[in-house]
């Protein structure tokens, strides 16, 4: 009962933080900083409070996939979280810099499912599982104050998920190996941030056989439709207000998100 109240009170911490627009406290004082399933237990409830007010799940999203994120942020293990409809951008749509709190851009590649996982998976079963790929923007969001965070903060504010992009080109896997793509993040001349498709636990289908398996032992396997993002391909990127950035791999095309200048708290976008 007392856990129980523990992760009642760090949803609603993490809830007040996203409505205020106003990074808060993290939530381990709470919940503490080893135990996953409470910080889990967190995320679900915020999940099912921002679908109380109308959004809707399309995916996940797998976090903490490169070695280069991993120290970024100072955790050492993957984590999942839960994609909303209200969190999806077309390419090239204005992204409010206003709606985020501390963003950082990561490019990934995105798996549509035709399939449902709903069992014992490996990377050949996700392979055969997926409709086909695309380029993607994740743009991480924290919640709590200065990223400073531990494995249950981050689980707990949904896997410190923000806005994505997702690119217009659909890829089927039988073009293409997700492990060997080379992506660049630019914004204009400049490049933010490089990588491959090995820096995503070694291979973006074997992230998503991880996703798949782990998303089966807390309850809610993956299902046909679903939107993946698989995880960074190479190091986190600042943003900052009015900035336009473009996603570049190999295969898979580009995808850009534009950022307004901060100036709209109230834009919202077609989902």
């Amino acid at each position: 009962m007392i856990m129980e109240e523990a992760v009642d009170r760090a949803a609603q911490r993490l809830l007040d933080a996203y409505a205020r627009r106003t990074p808060t406290d993290p939530v381990r004082d709470l919940i503490g900083s080893t135990d996953i399933d409470a910080a889990y237990r967190v995320q679900q409830r915020i999940v099912a409070a921002r679908r109380r007010a109308g959004a809707t799940v399309v995916g996940r999203k797998i976090g903490l996939t490169s070695e280069a994120v991993q120290r970024q942020v100072g955790v050492d293990q993957p984590d999942f979280g839960v994609l909303l409809d209200d969190m999806r951008y077309r390419d090239g749509d204005e992204i409010p810099f206003a709606s985020l709190l501390q963003p950082r851009a990561e490019v990934e590649i995105a798996f549509v499912l035709a399939e449902d996982l709903d069992r014992p998976v490996d990377v050949d079963d996700v392979r055969a599982a997926v409709d086909h790929a695309c380029a993607a923007i994740e743009v991480v969001d924290s919640r709590v104050r200065d990223w400073d965070i531990a494995i249950t903060d981050t689980v707990a504010d949904n896997a410190s998920s923000g806005v994505f992009v997702l690119g217009s080109r659909r890829v089927p896997l039988t073009t293409f190996e997700p492990r060997d793509v080379t992506m660049r993040l630019t914004d204009g001349d400049r490049e933010l941030s490089s990588g491959t498709g090995a820096a995503c636990l070694g291979d973006p289908l074997a992230a998503l056989a991880w996703l798949a398996r782990t998303a089966i032992a807390y309850g809610a396997p993956l299902r046909a439709g679903d939107v993946i993002l698989s995880g960074a391909l190479g190091p986190l990127a600042p943003v900052a207000p009015g900035q336009t950035l473009t996603a570049h791999i190999s295969s898979l095309g580009d995808v850009t998100a534009r950022f307004g200048d901060g100036s709209d708290r109230k834009a919202t976008h077609e989902r």
